[in-house]
């Protein structure tokens, strides 16, 4: 399993690097990340979406064929189209999300943004990760690139981490505080005795 999910990141890697070099020489590249980033909004909104580009089921003529149909409403660059069919006729649309996740990464890197490494109870949407980034921008005064992970234990808020500070907004946090708050009142209510 693990050796199958490192050949996945090698290969989504490869195709995002290829796709990066082939927008930088046209340059549209800021066009061809727009692309993308609508494409990982269609594809997190649709579950329908999500089973059409995994399904082992659909042929290679179908799939090219609606591909190209949704590539089309949503007026992608021919940079992207293409990249789009070069993916199904190769067998890998499967992995489309792992390899715009690999752009955008490739791309952070060669802009120099800091990564942000981000907390979060649940999975953000490509609309808030944007709005998170914005604001994490905005706050540190430098381009930064999040790293959002999963961590269900955490309840609710996030954790976010920036080289070796940390901030924890974490609902599992402001409990144990609250606890250690209550627990201390308790202490001190001990000592007090009914006055009449």
């Amino acid at each position: 399993m693990a050796a199958s999910k490192q050949t996945s990141s090698i290969v989504s890697k490869r195709y995002a690097n290829a796709l990066i070099e082939l927008a930088d020489d046209k340059k549209n590249l800021d066009k061809v990340e727009k692309d993308l980033s609508d494409l990982a909004g269609m594809i997190e909104s649709s579950e329908e979406l999500q089973f059409a580009i995994r399904s082992p089921l659909i042929n290679e003529a179908s799939m090219q064929k609606a591909v190209m149909a949704i590539a089309d409403k949503a007026k992608l660059q021919d940079i992207t189209k293409s990249f789009l069919g070069v993916l199904v006729q190769n067998g890998r649309i499967e992995e489309l999300s792992n390899i715009i996740k690999a752009f955008n990464q490739i791309l952070d890197k060669r802009r120099g943004a800091i990564t942000v490494d981000v907390e979060v109870a649940q999975d953000l949407t490509a609309k808030q990760k944007k709005d998170l980034q914005t604001a994490l921008s905005k706050a540190i005064g430098k381009d930064v690139a999040v790293n959002a992970k999963v961590e269900p234990s955490i309840l609710g808020g996030m954790i976010v981490t920036i080289g070796s500070q940390m901030i924890d907004d974490s609902v599992r946090r402001k409990l144990e505080r609250l606890k250690v708050s209550l627990g201390r009142g308790a202490n001190e209510n001990v000592g007090l005795k009914e006055v009449s």
